[in-house]
């Protein structure tokens, strides 16, 4: 789908802006003109596709009904505009041997910032901005639901993880310059800052911020995961009233998405309005019956933020696990008809409208912590991973006690969004109104419980 949801307000006036949350650029050209460069930089440079990649072609053809939705999907995209609007006149990626290919030079770079003479933006999901128009069509949301082909996106993943993870050879820090397409370039670091010093009202340099060392090469980075999991400077994000057990900090830099309360235990997540199934959040642990009724706050991660979890609150985590989920879902409102104009206002808004739904689908990590207050009782986290954000690493383990603010885990590669769930009875109000347009600082007050 294209993604448009108004995260531009991040970026200060003259800036360029992305979307969403600053995951693909707001102005579609440039992704549009990214991707033509990749593909063009493909039909001029064949190569050979890397183990994982031709595992996945094997994948395709050796399945019938994974080679049919991987055919149809680009069958099924309409031959009218946007879709057929190519303002560079590359050409655009035809079918699923073509995707690969991409897919395959694509594993060879990290996100990175776009040339200048394109306009500067930033494509921060490169698998997404490929799987962009198949993933609207039926074939597609067919195809990205099906449990084989989410299995084999996430061996694709973990290959790709670790190029931007290495730190031995560390070709992904490349992209950690100060040229003028670089992440320490002037637009850049300027960018990353100004929705670093927003919430706060700050006026941070990088260096301030954030932990690193700005005397060495790529500041200290060693690897893009390096930097896009850099730890804050204690002093940056205090944790707000750290002695006043009824004070909730925010678990995430992040801008509030929807407040619900009375939430169904499970509920039809996947039609409009995005209910939220409680049962599906928390993949039907046991512990999901308590949280029947619960109040529900959600809120979106973009690409330029902090990427660590902090507690919400203090107390003793009672249990954590991982879930394995769909890397590349969305739901069709509409019955499939790309062609409408109700789908086409969704498919403009894109991921940043399907939060709900990726809440129960997605892959995600979900903590369940008895909060000291007895006021509270027992609550959770859940970090949810979107597009090719699928590792949610928690650094917490069971049965360990944790004071409001401490770390409780990270997303690697990529944003994301996360959900606070309080049960029933817990009388928890004060959440910042979704639609803001900033951050609500992580480790800051986002909601008061009342005893």
């Amino acid at each position: 789908m294209v993604h448009q949801d108004g995260d531009h307000h991040e970026i200060p006036q003259g800036h360029r802006v992305n979307k969403p949350g600053a995951w693909l650029p707001a102005d579609h050209r440039i992704h549009k003109a990214w991707l033509q460069k990749q593909v063009q930089h493909v039909d001029d440079n064949p190569k050979e596709l890397v183990p994982v990649l031709r595992e996945f072609k094997d994948f395709i053809e050796s399945t019938p009904r994974i080679r049919m939705l991987f055919t149809q999907m680009w069958d099924e995209i309409p031959n009218k505009p946007p879709y057929t609007k190519d303002p560079t006149g590359h050409k655009q990626i035809r079918d699923y041997g073509h995707m690969l290919s991409v897919l395959n030079h694509i594993f060879t770079r990290a996100p990175e910032w776009t040339d200048a003479a394109e306009h500067v933006g930033m494509v921060g999901v490169p698998m997404c901005a490929v799987f962009d128009y198949p993933m609207a069509t039926p074939s597609g949301h067919a195809a990205f639901l099906d449990p084989d082909v989410n299995r084999m996106l996430k061996k694709v993943l973990n290959e790709w993880g670790k190029f931007l993870q290495v730190s031995l050879t560390p070709e992904s820090a490349e992209v950690l310059n100060d040229t003028h397409t670089g992440w320490f370039g002037h637009t850049g670091v300027t960018d990353v800052m100004a929705v670093a010093n927003a919430p706060l009202q700050t006026n941070h340099k990088f260096e301030e911020h954030y932990k690193c060392d700005p005397t060495k090469p790529h500041y200290g980075f060693k690897s893009w995961d390096d930097f896009f999991t850099r730890e804050l400077q204690e002093s940056a994000r205090p944790v707000a009233s750290p002695d006043d057990d009824n004070v909730i900090a925010s678990a995430c830099e992040s801008r509030p998405y929807a407040v619900q309360h009375n939430a169904s235990f499970r509920d039809k997540f996947w039609i409009k309005g995005q209910p939220y199934s409680i049962c599906d959040m928390l993949n039907n642990d046991p512990l999901a019956d308590e949280f029947t009724g619960a109040t529900v706050y959600q809120a979106f991660l973009s690409a330029l933020s902090y990427h660590r979890w902090h507690a919400p609150v203090s107390g003793t985590v009672k249990k954590a696990f991982l879930v394995d989920g769909t890397y590349f879902s969305e739901p069709l409102y509409d019955g499939g008809d790309i062609n409408s104009a109700e789908e086409q206002a969704e498919i403009k808004q894109g991921i940043s409208a399907v939060q709900g739904y990726l809440a129960c689908l997605a892959a995600r990590a979900v903590i369940f912590i008895e909060a000291d207050n007895p006021a509270i009782g027992l609550m959770a986290f859940i970090g949810i991973g979107m597009d090719e954000v699928s590792t949610c690493d928690i650094t917490v383990k069971e049965g360990q006690h944790i004071k409001k603010g401490d770390q409780t885990g990270m997303f690697h590669f990529g944003g994301s969004t996360h959900v606070l769930l309080f049960r029933k009875g817990v009388n928890v109000d004060g959440f910042p109104e979704p639609g803001q347009k900033q951050n609500v600082a992580v480790r800051s007050q986002v909601a008061v419980v009342h005893p």
